[in-house]
């Protein structure tokens, strides 16, 4: 039977990973080989801002290694991804130019949003009933070694996503300077993980109780590790997890290395992670905290079948992605059926104009999350609305999405509303985004708004065709089109500037 060899690689805050998959047509994916080198990228990170030279060539030798290792199974497919140590390094792009210099592999930096969403992937691919389980108000908490995110899920939907700079790594680290006794060591811990997830569940939980924590992240496996007589599977209870607290407590992070065979920095880590699980358990009133062994590993080989469609999941991620903005939408008060209006009516402009564009499936989707949140602006001031959608969308995580993509949503809702201007004017104000990609969906999005001006869905149909140099467009309704007609001229003038075609409107009086 074909088959071919991928690697994962993750380039964590806290350790080096690297798993080598083999993929068949029928079977979908099985590990072949796995290495580990526990590795503190992120201390240097988080003290003071730089990723070491000492690190770097420790990082150099690992990837090496690995690049043999790869050799020997005969793979060149992979993806290496760094996390929240490089990512919020000063000198990361140096960093990355000398791994690619000395090692042959080019690691990338995922945005939290993208990391937490392949962690996603690769949870809900691979835990045992997992749709069972997220029937009921559950939240997913991913304890990295720089942030923990929780996200909500209800009804099988994923419906709010939050980051929290309380990772384990980070905690250990603020809590060098306290020279306390471990009883009040306990309590300052408490204390400061304690306000930063009472203030998340009060934007987003509020008076909802959680039926489930399902727990991702390094440190999970190793707290079951160190209380083998409690015979845990894949879950803990409070009191299963007050006994591995009990137990950290009591002994040093040395000992409890030699003794459960652990290695050493993951050992100092059990404390704090070990503490954020209990607060949340706590705070969140839930039953039980699910422990699924789960790495970014995983999500990476799904995310690799799915983009290449060797394999069909079960669960669509990309509704993920849109039932998470829906949520944001609904918190910022968005005309809800307009917004589903202009998103049918934007992606059958797009649809139907995808030979002169050349855009793919995930700028449809960008396309898509502009128009749901295209008036969001409006929550805060009516007079500011496209600045004011602009900072909304800019400083809200949307999962699944990079920096970039985010970046071009939030310009393609600025100026849907007011003149794009040109690209010099431009290009200096928009990071890493692509000028042409949002110019092209502020285009159509201009058109389609323009198209239920009254937000009142005047029509019964729709019916969308290029034809000799036009886009034509024809409304089914009998309602009166005078605001339609009066505000489509200069939206149609845009779009054939961008897209050589001008969109007519036309009516068709259907009984």
């Amino acid at each position: 039977m074909a088959y071919k060899t991928f690697a994962a690689i993750d380039v964590g805050s806290t350790d080096v990973t690297m798993k080598i998959y083999e993929i068949t047509a029928k079977k979908g994916y099985r590990l072949l080989d796995y290495v580990s080198n526990i590795f503190v990228l992120g201390s240097g990170t988080y003290a003071n801002g730089y990723i070491s030279r000492r690190s770097v060539e420790n990082l150099c030798d690992i990837l090496i290694r690995f690049s043999k290792k790869m050799r020997e199974y005969g793979t060149t497919e992979y993806r290496a991804y760094a996390t929240s140590a490089l990512r919020e390094a000063k000198n990361n792009m140096m960093v990355l130019d000398l791994l690619k210099l000395r090692t042959g592999i080019k690691v990338e930096i995922l945005g939290n949003a993208e990391h937490r969403f392949l962690m996603y992937k690769g949870l809900a691919v691979k835990a045992e009933n997992f749709e069972q389980i997220v029937e009921k108000n559950t939240a997913i908490v991913d304890i990295g070694g720089g942030s923990i995110q929780i996200s909500l899920m209800n009804n099988q939907k994923l419906t709010a996503t939050q980051n929290i700079s309380i990772g384990a790594l980070r905690v250990r680290e603020r809590l060098k300077s306290f020279h306390v006794d471990v009883e009040h060591l306990e309590r300052i811990m408490e204390e400061f993980i304690t306000n930063e997830i009472d203030t998340f569940k009060r934007y987003y939980l509020g008076d909802k109780a959680l039926k489930n924590v399902i727990a991702i992240g390094d440190e999970i496996a190793c707290l079951r590790q160190i209380v083998p007589e409690l015979k845990i599977t894949d879950h803990f209870d409070e009191k299963q997890l007050n006994a591995a607290f009990d137990k950290l407590i009591s002994r040093n992070p040395s000992d409890l290395a030699a003794d459960y065979k652990i290695p050493y920095e993951r050992a100092t880590l059990l404390l704090p992670a070990a503490m954020i699980y209990g607060v949340f358990l706590k705070q969140s009133k839930a039953d039980l905290i699910w422990t699924p062994n789960i790495d970014l590993c995983e999500g990476i080989i799904v995310d690799e079948l799915e983009r290449t469609k060797n394999l069909t999941f079960q669960r669509n991620f990309m509704d993920d992605i849109r039932s998470s903005v829906y949520q944001m939408a609904k918190r910022y008060c968005c005309n809800k059926e307009h917004n589903a209006n202009v998103v049918k009516i934007a992606g059958m402009i797009f649809d139907k104009t995808k030979k002169i564009h050349g855009l793919k499936e995930k700028e449809r989707l960008q396309l898509e999350i502009a128009a749901i949140l295209h008036d969001c602006g409006k929550f805060i001031n009516m007079n500011d609305a496209t600045d004011n959608s602009y900072a909304i969308i800019m400083s809200t995580e949307i999962i699944g999405l990079s920096r970039k993509e985010q970046e071009e949503i939030a310009n393609i809702v600025k100026y849907n509303s007011i003149p794009l201007p040109d690209y010099q004017e431009l290009k200096g104000k928009i990071g890493e985004a692509d000028y042409m990609t949002i110019a092209k969906l502020v285009a159509i999005l201009k058109v389609a708004n323009a198209m239920d001006r009254s937000h009142k869905q005047k029509a019964k149909d729709y019916n969308i065709v290029v034809k000799e140099k036009q886009l034509v467009i024809t409304i089914d309704t009998l309602n009166d089109l005078a605001l339609e007609r009066g505000l489509f001229d200069d939206k149609a003038d845009f779009f054939a500037q961008v897209y050589g075609i001008k969109p007519v409107l036309k009516q068709k009086r259907s009984v």
